[in-house]
Order: structure tokens, then C-alpha cells, then sequence
């Protein structure tokens, strides 16, 4: 096949992935295609531990040593076929506490902390390194196969070029589709989508090549067998410690490895699509290696000597004329690749950056939580650079090491790496006795040594570790020597970097953690961790801090972004029974707002973010003695006094807030029996006096006529205050009758402007409307309702006493509702005056002040529900702000209820 066309069929393929990633994510945006997170998309998505190393690599490690191959798949098998005992604790840990990555569990169980995360994170970092530079090397050499047909491998004069093009392709792809949200609830489903398409190309791939190795040219199963004894040698002799050392590898990378826990974790929508993919992951594992051995024996057989086993999957179809499955063996081959750098990057980037940029970042910044600047852009920056950083060192792995003669000898050493973690794991998971102490300790330890034994001598002698060195050891000390540590020598060096790395990091780890004593968030998160099944703590560890509402919605605003903020603070704020404003800082909303930031930013991050606005991070006593698991009988009372000490606070609380507003209404009721007393007595007395005057005779007709308006205008106050009085009561007491019809709002404002316009002041005022927007139709008692916009707009010509008095009436309508904001720019309500500014004894000015009783706002509450509104003050507009909102149509049933 000419190569130009090899390089269109894989651009066309890499594009057919852009498509399917993006129209993955266009659905799932839009709540379509609940199949995106099926099992069977989810099962497949674990096959990106399918790598280059075992579609490649698994052919020429049959080549080389037999059955050992399987080790690779034997591992992944047996924790599966358990999933049962350590999967599903992982999949409910990381839901319940909205795990990130392995780092962010690590971090989190041991505390929440930052130093335990950043160690994970290095370690995840070094370890992947060799495995993105085998990916690399992987399509290189699949590519150098094609472009100089006939050679036995990769034989071009610069084949760390295409490594290079390869790696800033994987980036392009990784940060469109790996970074285009923050939260872990929302997930990948492009990628997602991409890798288990993947994953069916790379198994189609391996069983047809198959199928045309052992029927098209082995002649059958019984020849193919023969073929395959035939081509033993002693290399594929069975070792069994090696076989049980390289077993354990596997099982342990399929746990710690970062795009696994990706994969398998933090994708996860559901914890019962482990049931399925503990059988069917296991049967995708064995249909990818069942063939492996044929190939890799007829390979040995057909083949000239010298051909790089690794090649085996290309250059036999190629041998046989078969160039079209010679290109599907390429593309099963570079969607090992591909998807395995895509998901390692993701990873990799999310812990990189909630684990060291981000607390670098904060750190820089004195006011910490709540500076100015997008946090979220800040981050998505973050993990942006962090996967083209991960990709850079793969390449440079790559260039520096040379490539490797056999692939999966780089596979092995990232596994060894990566398995570092599984003591703190698993100690974190099952021993709430494990202390962040301790596994630090026994991570560092077994960190070092792995660098030590394994990853620096896989330079080369001329590498990082020179020649002397790996024959003496450091200064002569033989005992030192990397690859023979204590002078045991005879090992393999995978299983000899393995054996120490583990022993020592396992018994630094439960030693330290014996002798140190965890801290009681240490505690408390290992209770929530190792008992998860048992009971869920909710959101526990925060006490009643200082922090203001306003400040955390600040911070949330900066990482989730002002809307997302908003609608949580909204929706926390109703769950407290408030309908207007920002919720109290509770300790379990304090523990829901960590979780929901742990989602972009890390538990550890979010914790700390948290912690720096309310001051304290403090351990509530009911988890103090869960964690110290005292007796049942002592912790069932322990929670019912703190359960009665809460509601106790909280009815002191609303007794205080109750007894406040009743002192407050209790002095307006003093002011308005004075001031009702005042209203009354004064046209009682002046009506009593002009008419004796109007009784007397010898008065002229001017001064009778005089006498007479008096008496009719103050006949006419006091009804007025008497038509308020009862008004007021007929509302409250629901004997209204609602005379119902279709009006435009736009004449009933009109009605009222006009009507408010003798009030004192009214002419100095600019009113501001929009009658295009006030054009629209509702059905309600037109009297009623002017009623209320006359109270309003005469409000605000008597107190808005700013130098250029403005009134805006702002209208916004929709299918079911209208809104109306009625604003001016005077100094607004007081905030002690707020809570009460609508009871029936309150007034807006000064108690002894002239004006009326203080029952209009009572009475345009009253109108308002009883027209299926509501009318509430707006506390953050600036000014006398008040908003009506009625429905659009209103039934009778409605107006008597």
C-alpha cells in the first residue's frame, strides 16, 4: 500500500474520532443519548489498558518468552472477576466524595492533604512518562513499516519526527475534548465515545488478523498448534516467581494506573455497570489475546531472522500481500496508542493541576479564596498546559532513551512505578489505622528505589546512571548497585525493583502509620472511606465559621462560574425555607459547596479554599466518636443531644429573629396608635369647628362657601383613612370579590401615574418607562391592581429625596408571568426596617412625621396575594426597589381561594 494513502486512511480515521467525540458531547449537552453511558460503552472504555504494549507488545513478548505474555492480561482478569471486594468500593468512594483522580483519593483520605497529592501526582507523572514514549515509539515504528516496505523495522533517518507530529496531534485532540468542563459529575463523554470506538477497531483488528494467521496460512487450529510447539525455545520455559511477580504488577496497574482510574472510576455513571463489566472486560481481555501466540509463532516461522517481534502484527499480512489488513492492523494498533495517551493525559493534566498549580496559584495570592480573577479560567489554563506538558515528556523519554528494542519492557516499567501507590491505596480503603504519616513515608521510600533500580538504568549505560555505577554502585558500595540492592543479585530487574519497592514501601507504611496517631480529620475520612457501604456522614467536619455568604458565592463564582454559582446558592437558599437572598452557612451546606468544588479543583484544594474564608475546619463530636468507634449506646446519645443542641439553636434563633420583628412592629404599633389618633382627631376637630362656625349666622356667602370646602375636604380625609382601615381588614380577612377581566398593563400605570401625580413632590420626579414592553395583556382586577401601582409610585414621590429624583418602571413578561420593578434612586429602605416593611404598623418615614398611617404596603401585600402575586423589597438594587409579580391569567378558582 502506497504510504501516502496509509497517511490518508489515518487522517480520515483521526478525523471520523473528531466527529464521533464531538457529536458525543453535542448529545450529552443536550441531555440525548442516554446509551452514552451504558455498560456496554463503559466496559469498553476500560480497554484502554489495551495499549501499543499489548497489541504490539504482547506479540513480541510472545516471541520472546512465550506464555509469559499472559501475566498482562492475568491481573486485570482476577481483580475484575472480585470486583465485588475492592472496584465497587472505589467506584462508591470516589461518588461520594467526587474524586477527581487517584492523587485527589490518595489526598483526601489522608486528610485532604496537599503534600500526599503532590506525591501522587509526581509519581503519576514519571511513571505514565515511559508509557506515552512507548505509544510514540509504537506508531513510529508501525509508520516506519509502511514507509519502507521490505525492511524489518524502523529504519528512517529521523524517526523521533514523527514521535513529535504524533504528540502535538494527541494534544490537539486531548485539550479539545479532555478540557471543556471542570466538573467531575459531567465527564468526558466524547472521549469517552472515541475510546470505545477505539476499542472495537483494535479487537476487530487482532481477530481478523487472526483468523487469516491460523486459517488463512497456519491451515487450522491442529496445524497452528503444531506450528506453535514447533517454534518453542527455552526462553519461553515458565518461571514461576516471575509469572507471580509480573501477575501482581498487572493487578496492581490496573488500580493505580491514572487513565485506568480515570476510565474506570471518575467515568463511571453507574456503580451497577460494574456487575456487568466484571465478566465482560475480562472476555474483551481474552478475545484480544487469544491469538497473540499464533502470530508471534507463525511470525518466528515465516519471517526473516532479525525481524523485530514487535512488528509482527504489521509485517506478516504485509509478507503474505495482505496490505488491507496489514492498514486495519494499523489502525487497531494506533487506537491502542491514541486512546491511551488521550485518557493518561487527562488524568494526569486534572492532577497536575488541582494538586500543584492550583495551591501554587492561591498561595501567590495573599487574599487566597476570594482575589479577583476567573479561577475556572485559571484551572482549565492549567490543565490545558499540564497535557501538553505530559505529552513533551513522553517525547522526550522517547528521544533520550533512544526507543527500546522490546515494547514491553518500557510497559513494565510504568507499571512497576505506578504501583507505589497501591499500598496507601489499599491501606486507605480497608485500615482506618493508615496515617498520612505513613504513607508518605512508605510512598517516598518506594518511589526512590524505583527511580533508583528500574527507571534511571532504563536510559541506558550511557544514560542517567553511568556504566560504573550500575557494575560498582555508587563510590564502590556493591551493596548499593541499582540493579543487585543488598547484594541479591540473580533477579530480573523488573522483579527486582519490584520486590524491594514493595517490601520496603509496605513496611515503612504500616510501620510509621502504627507509630503515629492520624489527626481527627484523618480519622474522620478514613471512617467515611473504610465504612462506606456502612453509613454515609453527609457533609460532617464543618463547624459554624465566621464566613459570609456573600464571600464564599464570590469564590464559587470564580471556579464553577457566576451562573452554575448562583443556581446552587439559589437552590441551597430554598432548601432553607428562603425565598429571597443567599442561604445560612450551614455546616452541611459548607460540606455541599467542598464537594461540589472538589469536582474542579480537587478535594484538597476545595478544602482548603473552604477553610480559608469560614476560618476553621473544626470536627463536629458525633464524628469524633464515630471515628473513635465507641460504643453504640454512647454514640446514638451523642447524636441526639447534638440533633436536640441544633434544634435548640435554631429555635433560639428564630425566637431571637421572631422577638426582634415583634419588638420592631410592637413600636410601629405604638407610633401608629399615636399617629391614627392624630389622623382622626384633627378632621374631627376641624369638621366639629367649622361647622358650629357654618351654624352661627351673619357669614357671607364667601366665607360660608369657605367654611363648607373645609368641612367636605376633611370629611374626605377621614374616609380615606377609613376606607384604608377597612380595606386592610376585608383582605385579610379573604372577603374581597375580585372583579376579573383582560386589561393592558400599560393603561393600568398610566392610571396610576396620573393618580400619584397630586401627590407633594410628584412634579420634580422623572419617570422612566418603557411602554413597549408595558404592552401586554393579563387577566386580574384592574381597580385592585392600579390600587397597588398608585401606593408604590406615590411612595417614591414622597421619600425619594435624591438631587435628581428618578423613578424607573421596569417590565419583563413571559408566557405565565409578568414582573414589575418599580425603583427609585433615593436612599431605599433601611436594612432594620426591611423585614417589617410591609407589616400593617410600619411606616417609611420618621413616626411623627406628617403623612398617612403606614397601611399602604400592608394593603399592596394583601392585593397582590390575593391576585395570585407576590410583592417583595429588593435589598440589592440600589434605592427604594420593589418588584410585583402576577401571573398572566388568573382564574376564579384562584381569586377565591
Amino acid at each position: 500500500m502506497p504510504f501516502n494513502l496509509l497517511l490518508a486512511i489515518a487522517l480520515t480515521y483521526v478525523a471520523a474520532l473528531f466527529l464521533i467525540a464531538f457529536l458525543a458531547d453535542r448529545r450529552a449537552q443536550r441531555g440525548q443519548g442516554r446509551w452514552l453511558s451504558s455498560p456496554l460503552v463503559y466496559t469498553l472504555s476500560l480497554s484502554v489498558y489495551c495499549t501499543a504494549w499489548t497489541f504490539y507488545g504482547a506479540v513480541g513478548y510472545a516471541a520472546r518468552s512465550g506464555l509469559e505474555y499472559l501475566t498482562i492480561y492475568l491481573g486485570p482478569t482476577l481483580v475484575f472477576a472480585g470486583w465485588w471486594l475492592i472496584l465497587r468500593k472505589l467506584v462508591r468512594v470516589g461518588r461520594t466524595q467526587r474524586i477527581t483522580s487517584i492523587a485527589d483519593l490518595i489526598s483526601s483520605r489522608y486528610g485532604k492533604s496537599t503534600l500526599l497529592g503532590v506525591m501522587v501526582t509526581l509519581l503519576a507523572v514519571l511513571g505514565t512518562t515511559p508509557y506515552i514514549a512507548l505509544q510514540l515509539q509504537s506508531v513510529a515504528l508501525s509508520l516506519g513499516v509502511f514507509a519502507l516496505p521490505g525492511t524489518t523495522g524502523w529504519v528512517a533517518a529521523d524517526p523521533t519526527a514523527t514521535g513529535l507530529w504524533v504528540a502535538a496531534g494527541l494534544a490537539a485532540f486531548t485539550i479539545l475534548f479532555g478540557t471543556r468542563n471542570l466538573d467531575a459529575n459531567e465527564r468526558h463523554p466524547g472521549v469517552v465515545m472515541a475510546i470505545a470506538v477505539e476499542a472495537v477497531v483494535k479487537l476487530v483488528a487482532l481477530i481478523a488478523l487472526g483468523i487469516f494467521v491460523v486459517w488463512g496460512i497456519g491451515g487450522g487450529v491442529s496445524q497452528t498448534l503444531a506450528r506453535i510447539d514447533a517454534a518453542a525455545h527455552p526462553g519461553w520455559e515458565l518461571a514461576g516467581g516471575r509469572w507471580a511477580g509480573l501477575t501482581f504488577t498487572s493487578a496492581a496497574a490496573i488500580l493505580c494506573l491514572p487513565r485506568m482510574f480515570q476510565v474506570m472510576v471518575v467515568e463511571n455513571a453507574d456503580e451497577a455497570h460494574l456487575a456487568i463489566a466484571g465478566w465482560a472486560f475480562p472476555l474483551y481481555l481474552m478475545l484480544i489475546s487469544l491469538f497473540v501466540l499464533p502470530i508471534a509463532a507463525m511470525g518466528l516461522e515465516r519471517l526473516p531472522d532479525g525481524a523485530n517481534p514487535d512488528l509482527f502484527v504489521l509485517t506478516l499480512p504485509l509478507a503474505e500481500g495482505q496490505g488491507a489488513l496489514a492498514t486495519l492492523a494499523f489502525l487497531g494498533g494506533f487506537s491502542s496508542a491514541t486512546s491511551m495517551v488521550i485518557v493518561a493525559a487527562i488524568a494526569l493534566s486534572t492532577m497536575v493541576s488541582n494538586h500543584i498549580v492550583m495551591p501554587l496559584y492561591l498561595a501567590r495570592r495573599p487574599a487566597g479564596a476570594t482575589m479577583s480573577g476567573d479561577v475556572r479560567a485559571a484551572v482549565l489554563r492549567a490543565r490545558r498546559l499540564s497535557i501538553a506538558g505530559v505529552l513533551l515528556l513522553g517525547y522526550l523519554y522517547y528521544r533520550m532513551s533512544g526507543g527500546s528494542e522490546a515494547l514491553a519492557s518500557i510497559g513494565l516499567i510504568s507499571f512497576v512505578g505506578v504501583a507505589q501507590v497501591l499500598p496507601a491505596l489499599m491501606g486507605g480503603l480497608f485500615w482506618r489505622g493508615a496515617t498520612r504519616t505513613g504513607a508518605a513515608a512508605g510512598l517516598g521510600i518506594g518511589f526512590a528505589v524505583w527511580v533508583y533500580a528500574l527507571f534511571l538504568p532504563s536510559f541506558g549505560p550511557e544514560g542517567l546512571i553511568s556504566a560504573g555505577v550500575l557494575a560498582d554502585g555508587p563510590a564502590g558500595l556493591h551493596w548499593l548497585r541499582p540493579q543487585a540492592l543488598f547484594g541479591i543479585v540473580g533477579l530480573d530487574p523488573v522483579i527486582h525493583a519490584l520486590v524491594w519497592s514493595m517490601l520496603l514501601n509496605i513496611g515503612v507504611f504500616c510501620v510509621v502509620s502504627l507509630a503515629s496517631f492520624p489527626s481527627p480529620l484523618e480519622r474522620l475520612q478514613g471512617a467515611q472511606m473504610v465504612n462506606v457501604f456502612e453509613r454515609t456522614l453527609g457533609a460532617r467536619g464543618w463547624s459554624h465559621g465566621s464566613a459570609e455568604a456573600e464571600d464564599l458565592l464570590t469564590m464559587a463564582q470564580r471556579i464553577l462560574g457566576p451562573s452554575e454559582a448562583r443556581a446552587l446558592f439559589a437552590e441551597e437558599a430554598r432548601a432553607q425555607g428562603k425565598a429571597d437572598g443567599l442561604p445560612d452557612t450551614t455546616p452541611e451546606f459548607l460540606g455541599r459547596l467542598e464537594r461540589k468544588l472538589s469536582g474542579s479543583v480537587g478535594a484538597a484544594t476545595a478544602h482548603a479554599m473552604v477553610a480559608q474564608i469560614t476560618g476553621s475546619a473544626a470536627v463536629q463530636v458525633e464524628d469524633l466518636l464515630r471515628v473513635a468507634d465507641e460504643a453504640q449506646q454512647i454514640m446514638e446519645y451523642s447524636s441526639r443531644l447534638e440533633a436536640q443542641s441544633d434544634e435548640l439553636r435554631r429555635t433560639a434563633k428564630a425566637l431571637r429573629e421572631s422577638n426582634a420583628k415583634l419588638t420592631a412592629i410592637s413600636a410601629q404599633k405604638d407610633a401608629f396608635l399615636s399617629q391614627i389618633s392624630h389622623e382622626l382627631r384633627t378632621p374631627m376637630t376641624s369638621i366639629r369647628a367649622f361647622s358650629e362656625i357654618l351654624r352661627d349666622h351673619g357669614l357671607t356667602a364667601v366665607e360660608r362657601e369657605r367654611y363648607a370646602g373645609i368641612v367636605h375636604d376633611e370629611a374626605i380625609r377621614l374616609t380615606r383613612l377609613l376606607d384604608d382601615l377597612l380595606d386592610l381588614s376585608v383582605l385579610e380577612n379573604a372577603q374581597v370579590s375580585l372583579n376579573l377581566a383582560e386589561v393592558r398593563l400599560v393603561d393600568l400605570i398610566d392610571r396610576a401615574v396620573d393618580a400619584a401625580s397630586a401627590v407633594p413632590g410628584a412634579t420634580r420626579v422623572e419617570v422612566r418607562r418603557d411602554r413597549d414592553a408595558e404592552a401586554v395583556s393579563l387577566v386580574t382586577d384592574a381597580d385592585r391592581l392600579t390600587q397597588v401601582f398608585i401606593n408604590l409610585i406615590g411612595n417614591a414621590y414622597k421619600y425619594c429625596d435624591a438631587a435628581s429624583p428618578v423613578l424607573s418602571v421596569e417590565v419583563v413578561a413571559d408566557a405565565e408571568t409578568i414582573r414589575v420593578d418599580v425603583i427609585d434612586n433615593g436612599p431605599g429602605i433601611p436594612p432594620g426596617a426591611r423585614d417589617i416593611v410591609f407589616e400593617k404598623f410600619s411606616r417609611l418615614g420618621e413616626p411623627g412625621a406628617a403623612g398617612g398611617a403606614g397601611l399602604g404596603l400592608a394593603i399592596c401585600r394583601e392585593i397582590a396575594h390575593r391576585l395570585g402575586g407576590r410583592i417583595v423589597y429588593l435589598p440589592e438594587r440600589e434605592g427604594g426597589a420593589f418588584r410585583l409579580t402576577l401571573p398572566r391569567g388568573l382564574g376564579l378558582a384562584d381569586a377565591a381561594e
